[in-house]
Order: C-alpha cells, then sequence, then structure tokens
C-alpha cells in the first residue's frame, strides 16, 4: 500500500473511489449516445447496417492504440490531473457529433471520442487502486465496472428521450453536458493532502523506468491471460451495448422512440453482475471458480433469438451481460494484483485496448453477416459460442508470480 493510499481514511477512500467510478459512467454517456439513436441518425444520413458497424467500430479503432498510451501517460503525470484534461477534451468532442453531415464527418468524430476517451479506464482504475486497501480492490474494481454500465443505462433514455423532443442532433449536446457536470466534484474529492499523495505521478525516475519496461508487460503471464478473456467476453458485451437498439427495432417492430424504455436492463444486469463477482472474490472465494460461473451466464447470450418479445430479449440479454461484467471484474482484479503498482493505468490500458479490437473484429462481421442476411440469432450462437474457448484458457492459464503477494486472491 502506497503512502498516501494509507493515509486515506477509509471513506475518504471509498469517496475517492465512488467518483472515479463516475468518470467511466460519464465516458458511456457519451460514447452510448449515437447506439441509443442509431435508427433516426442512421435513417437520416443514409447510412446501412454495413457502415453502421464501421462506425460502431470507429470509437474502437482508436481505443485499440489510445489506452496503452493514456495507461503511460497516467502513470506518469497521475489519474487526478490526467482524468479532468481527458473529460473536457472528450465532452467538446461528443458534443461536435451533433453538427455531422453525413458518415464521413460522423466516422472522423467517432476516431476524435476514442483517442479522447482513452484515459477513462486506466485513469479510474489506477484510482480505485492507489485508493483502497487491498483486501477491498477486487470489490472496488467490481463497483468500477458499475460506472460504464450506469452511463449505458443512462444514456438511452435519456438520448432518446432529448432526441423524440428537439432531434437527435440535440441529444449529442445534451449528453455531453453531463461530463462537465462531473470536473468540479472530481477536483474537490481529490483536493485533500491525502488524496493528492494518493494519486500523485511517480517520481521523474520513476517514470523512466514506467516508460522503460512497458513492453514487458505484453509478456506478463497475468497480462496474457487477461487478454485471453477479455477478446472472449467483449464481443456479447459490444453487441447488447451498440446493437441493442437496432436488434428491437428489426426483430420486434418497435418504434425507434421506444426503444429507450428497454435499454437500461442489460447494463443494469452488468452492475450487479461485476458488483457481485467483485464482492464474492473479496470475501476470499476462489476466483477461478466464479469466473467458469461468470463465464457460463455470458453464454446465454445464445439465446436471446429464441426470446419472444423485447422485454424477454433484454431480460435474457441481460443474464449474458452479467456475466460479462463478473468476468470482467474477476479478471480485471486479478491482473492489478499481479503488475507493479506503477504500471497499473499501463496494464489497463492493454487490456482495454484488446477489448478494442475484439469490439473492432465483432462490430465489423456483425454490420456485413446483419447487411446481407438479418440473422440476428445466428449472429447470437456465434457470439455465445465464442465466448468458450477463450475463458476456458483464462481457467486452464497458470497465473504466474505475483508481482504483490499482499494482493493477491485465491
Amino acid at each position: 500500500m502506497t503512502q498516501g493510499a494509507a493515509s486515506l481514511s477509509r471513506r475518504e477512500a471509498w469517496v475517492l473511489s465512488l467518483v472515479a467510478t463516475l468518470t467511466m459512467a460519464v465516458s458511456y454517456v457519451d460514447r452510448q449516445t449515437l447506439a441509443a439513436v442509431a435508427p433516426d441518425v442512421t435513417r437520416d444520413l443514409g447510412i446501412d447496417d454495413e457502415r453502421y458497424g464501421w462506425l460502431a467500430s470507429a470509437f474502437s479503432i482508436a481505443y485499440l492504440v489510445g489506452p496503452p498510451l493514456a495507461g503511460r501517460w497516467l502513470d506518469r503525470v497521475g489519474a487526478r490531473r490526467g482524468l479532468v484534461v481527458s473529460v473536457l477534451i472528450w465532452s467538446v468532442v461528443a458534443a461536435l457529433h451533433a453538427v455531422a453531415p453525413g458518415f464521413a464527418m460522423l466516422f472522423a468524430l467517432r476516431l476524435a471520442l476514442g483517442l479522447a476517451e482513452s484515459p477513462s479506464f486506466p485513469g479510474a482504475a489506477q484510482a480505485v487502486e492507489r485508493a483502497l486497501p487491498p483486501g477491498e480492490r477486487a470489490f472496488g474494481l467490481g463497483v468500477l465496472f458499475t460506472g460504464s454500465s450506469i452511463g449505458a443505462a443512462i444514456a438511452p433514455p435519456l438520448a432518446v428521450g432529448i432526441a423524440a423532443r428537439y432531434g437527435w442532433r440535440a441529444a449529442f449536446v445534451g449528453t455531453a453536458v453531463v461530463g462537465l457536470a462531473w470536473v468540479p466534484l472530481w477536483l474537490r474529492v481529490t483536493r485533500s493532502a491525502a488524496a493528492r499523495r494518493a494519486l500523485a505521478k511517480p517520481s521523474e525516475a520513476a517514470s523512466v523506468e514506467v516508460a522503460a519496461s512497458a513492453r514487458s508487460l505484453l509478456a506478463h503471464p497475468a497480462v496474457l491471460r487477461a487478454i485471453c478473456a477479455v477478446l472472449a467476453t467483449a464481443p456479447i458485451i459490444a453487441f447488447f451495448l451498440l446493437w441493442s437498439s437496432k436488434l428491437l427495432v428489426a426483430v420486434h417492430g418497435l418504434r425507434p422512440s421506444e426503444v429507450g424504455r428497454y435499454l437500461w436492463l442489460p447494463p443494469v444486469l452488468f452492475d450487479v453482475g461485476s458488483v457481485a463477482f467483485g464482492w464474492l472474490a473479496s470475501r476470499g472465494r476462489s476466483r477461478r471458480v466464479l469466473f467458469a460461473a461468470a463465464s457460463a451466464l455470458a453464454v446465454t447470450a445464445g439465446f436471446v433469438g429464441c426470446s419472444s418479445g423485447p422485454w424477454a430479449t433484454v431480460a435474457v440479454a441481460g443474464v449474458a451481460m452479467a456475466g460479462g461484467g463478473g468476468a470482467f471484474a474477476l479478471l480485471t482484479s486479478e491482473l492489478l494484483s499481479s503488475v507493479p503498482r506503477d504500471r497499473v493505468s499501463s496494464a489497463g490500458g492493454i487490456t482495454a485496448a484488446a477489448q478494442s479490437l475484439a469490439y473492432i473484429v465483432a462490430n465489423l462481421a456483425l454490420g456485413r453477416w446483419l447487411a446481407r442476411t438479418h440473422r440476428w440469432d445466428v449472429a447470437c450462437v456465434a457470439l455465445a459460442l465464442w465466448v468458450v474457448p477463450g475463458c476456458l484458457a483464462w481457467l486452464v492459464w497458470p497465473r504466474g508470480r505475483a508481482e504483490r503477494p499482499a494482493d493477491a486472491a485465491g
């Protein structure tokens, strides 16, 4: 435990961690607005499913290279300053979506948003890991993942509601304002000397060491193991976050203005899964057993095509998302407990890049498949089958030596 973390009270540590979690919520409100109003945007701009697949992938293309670089930057400058700069920039980029005249500019803005939001997860993970004591980090990281799904749950009703009243362009401006409200809150909870010490950038010598050893993370057993699990589970999360509105319109005949009432459920169940599995891990339960259970839940994505109505569809999707949330919480807590403290953000950036790679491949494949066949049921089965080999690899892969034994869990 760092000196800064040791000087934080338990209440201060959790308040800081919860506000860091809100960073993820803000980022997902902005990035999910397009998915929420996709039926209106694609209709008005003449964008078919295949080109929408490119739009859905554009954010992830930028996010593929952004988080590893952002992680190294945050390990040098610290999360307190780095997150503020990032949120201010991406809020502006998110609002600029409102003036996009067509596919090309929208694609460019999605790339820019992916780059601007790259520090969000590495920075929030660094804050949680540095603020909380070792015994509470698995639970804290489980809570951290609720930020993304809180944002993903807020975005559909908020964006769809604004779009129904003022048009889809106004939805991008309205959701971008959410990020600006976070900045003063973060500055307030991190203004104490104890918080500043916990989130401080390392010394200049340590920064040089971080840069020199970043490449070695790619060969770290814990990082490689985490990448396998991320690549396995991320495609189903991408599908339910980015394609659900189009699925409900295409399969169940809903109007675009109606989808907002349904899309909140899968992200909420993602929250339930990440918190529940993170809490169980923090209570000493075997992470391998928990991960196997989370993987089994994720595989239920294959049954979405069998659901009889919109509520049944989002309920099954929610069960799969709960498994995905649990898997992400478990793999992340084990990863961050296995790498040196001064490379936590870099390790988080690498797994975020792996998630982006999975999003890119999945979205492009889905876009091409659905544009040609319109077989949503087959797509769901394929995504479920994809989960199995990567999650099995995580379960049987030797963990390797933990860098920080005090943080290790069973």
